[in-house]
Parts: structure tokens; C-alpha cells; sequence
């Protein structure tokens, strides 16, 4: 009862225009998130399995990475396999690569550089934040009620394809065809965590790739510095058919953690004091 009033105080307090600028500043600021944790070192494990026909595991994979901030982007350092770290060979190679990579890194002319990390913002924009722009105008909004994660007080908001409308990009064009929640941290307007699933089959690339209904995706972010949001986990489990022959069933998940700034990156690139 008292949380069906609570439900109920949360709608009237919040109407859907509100909502929508809820969800607009958290796209916003995820945009600076991108340039304000570009300094940061973080690792990476990602856990992939993928199934047969019959929902057997067919294949698992696990690895974990360095990832470090090197001449302007970042690098990534295999440092583990199915959670073993990698043999005293295995890490002399892996550090020598690195070294490889940051002496070339140093030796680019100063447009080689620009188009480098201009290349590098790029891919990063698209990957993580260009389909999130039209995210307020492509949905309806319903307050959810509000919880508390970490110790932090979240809005609770439910979105659904908002009917008619119409991507503006490729990257959006999945959108009427997802149903999501969004948690919203209150005090900073950052998003905490996005859990979608698909309401339909989506294609990909015309008929190259087609993602069944039913496919779900969650998301989650943590606080790593004030008003500095770094990605913490994403998890996904699909069904798919690639050129509508091979069928594949995969779950992948990846955490990021120990996210930290570094003293003195190029000390990373001399020695192999980062290595675990």
C-alpha cells in the first residue's frame, strides 16, 4: 500500500515533460563523461559463452585487460585468460607490445596525432553515446518510483517507443522495437543503469544480422570521481542469425573496475609494474 502511494506521489510530482528532461540532462552529461574519464586506468573482464541449437555451451571465453590512457587514447593490455594470469613470457610479450605501441604513438606528427584521437572520439561517440541522443524524443516516459543503489537515492522511469516515430540515424533505428528502464541518480542527474529488451526481431545491416525478440540488455555506471561517471558493467543475452543461415546464442559480460589516475602513465609503458 505505501508503495503504491509513494508510486503514485512520484507520478504526480514528475509529469512526462519532466521525465523527458530527466532523461535529456543524463544523455548530456553522459556525452562529458566520455571526455572527463578519457585519463582514467581502469580493468577490463569480459566473460563470453556462446550456446548451440539446444542451449549447450559451445564455447566460453575470459579474458581481462589493462586498460590504459596512451598518447591521447586508450590501450589495451591483456593481463588475464579464464581468470589465470598470463604466464612470465606471456606478460614480457604483452609489455613489450605496449612499448611498441607507445614509442609509435611518440614518433606521430602532430596532424597524425589529431587524426588519431579524432578517429579514436569518434568510434566512442558512436559506440556509446550517438544512438542515446534521441533517446528523449523517442519514447514515452512513466515514472517507476524511485529506489536506492549504492547508497544513492535513483529515479525509476519506464520508457516505450513513442508511436510514429521515426530514427534520424542508423544507430537509432532500433528504438521503436525496444522497450528499457532507466534509473537516474537524483542529486547528479547521471544515468545508473539501463535494462532493455527487445519487443520484436531487429535487423541489422538489411539482412546481415538479425537479432531475435526477447533479446535483453542492462547497463550500469558508478561514481568514480564528483560529477565523474564511468561504465561498470554490461551484460547482454541474445539470439541472433547472421545472413539468415548461421544461428548463434550468446551471453557476454563485461565489468570494469579499479578505475584510477594514473601518477605517471608512461611509467606503465617502462616497466611492467601494472601487470596482475
Amino acid at each position: 500500500m505505501r508503495l503504491a502511494l509513494a508510486i503514485s506521489l512520484f507520478a504526480s510530482l514528475l509529469p512526462a515533460q519532466d521525465l523527458r528532461e530527466i532523461v535529456r540532462r543524463a544523455v548530456e552529461l553522459d556525452a562529458k563523461n566520455i571526455e572527463l574519464g578519457r585519463g582514467y586506468t581502469f580493468q577490463e573482464r569480459r566473460e563470453r559463452h556462446e550456446f548451440d541449437g539446444s542451449g549447450k555451451v559451445r564455447r566460453d571465453d575470459v579474458r581481462t585487460w589493462d586498460v590504459i590512457p596512451l598518447e591521447g587514447t586508450a590501450y589495451r593490455r591483456l593481463v588475464a585468460r579464464n581468470d589465470v594470469p598470463l604466464s612470465a613470457e606471456e606478460q614480457a610479450s604483452e609489455q613489450e607490445r605496449l612499448r611498441w605501441n607507445a614509442d609509435q604513438r611518440r614518433k606521430e606528427t602532430p596532424q597524425e596525432r589529431r587524426r588519431r584521437i579524432a578517429e579514436w572520439e569518434q568510434r566512442q561517440q558512436q559506440r556509446t553515446h550517438e544512438p542515446l541522443k534521441e533517446l528523449p524524443d523517442a519514447f514515452n516516459f512513466t515514472p517507476a518510483g524511485e529506489t536506492i543503489i549504492d547508497g544513492r537515492t535513483v529515479y525509476v522511469i519506464d520508457a516505450r517507443p513513442k508511436p510514429g516515430y521515426h530514427p534520424k540515424s542508423l544507430l537509432a533505428s532500433y528504438f521503436p522495437k525496444v522497450k528499457a528502464r532507466l534509473w537516474i541518480d537524483k542529486a547528479e542527474g547521471q544515468w545508473v543503469k539501463v535494462d532493455a529488451e527487445t519487443l520484436d526481431t531487429i535487423s541489422i545491416a538489411g539482412f546481415v544480422l538479425r537479432v531475435a525478440k526477447g533479446t535483453r540488455y542492462t547497463a550500469e555506471q558508478m561514481r568514480v570521481a564528483e560529477n565523474v561517471w564511468a561504465p561498470k558493467r554490461i551484460w547482454y543475452k541474445a539470439s541472433a542469425r547472421i545472413a539468415l543461415v548461421k544461428g548463434i546464442q550468446l551471453e557476454v559480460e563485461t565489468r570494469l573496475s579499479d578505475y584510477r589516475k594514473p601518477a605517471d602513465t608512461a611509467a606503465l609503458t617502462a616497466a611492467d609494474s601494472g601487470a596482475r
